[in-house]
């Protein structure tokens, strides 16, 4: 399964309900992807991005996890956030051009997130493979297209 490394407390604003209005449902890279389909979230261990973010109380920022697995997403999109801002994707996705963590260049579109029990795993570079233990996969569920 592919995975990729979202620096907290990134990680952790991706496994917040949608009712939550600081979740997150776009990932910014440098670089765009032709992957589509199911990605694990995987919390790196950086903390330099914490005082980024303002809208976390420090009871949050003491509960936040690093190096683990946090949440299953299914990558449907990854768009130039030029044109995005442009117009020039489909009414389904026009909320990303004013949406506060759309930052680009490029957006990669993360729908369908469903937190995990956090699952410890040293992480990667770039866009990454991980070959969970049995026990942990079959613990997070049934993954994206697969059914039980």
């Amino acid at each position: 399964m592919k995975a990729i490394t979202i620096c907290q407390p990134y990680a952790w604003l991706i496994t917040l309900p949608e009712t939550d209005p600081r979740h997150k449902r776009v990932e910014n890279r440098t670089w765009p992807t032709r992957y589509r389909g199911p990605l694990l979230i995987h919390a790196g261990k950086s903390r330099d991005w914490l005082d980024t973010w303002e809208d976390i109380t420090p009871q949050e920022v003491a509960a936040l996890q690093y190096g683990v697995i946090v949440a299953k997403a299914n990558l449907t999109a990854c768009l130039p956030l030029a044109e995005i801002r442009h117009g020039r994707y489909p009414d389904r996705l026009c909320w990303l051009s004013g949406h506060q963590h759309a930052e680009g260049p490029f957006c990669w579109v993360l729908e369908d997130v469903m937190p995990l029990e956090p699952m410890p795993c040293t992480g990667a570079r770039g866009l990454w493979d991980y070959w969970p233990p049995a026990p942990a996969l079959e613990a997070a569920g049934p993954l994206f297209g697969e059914t039980q």
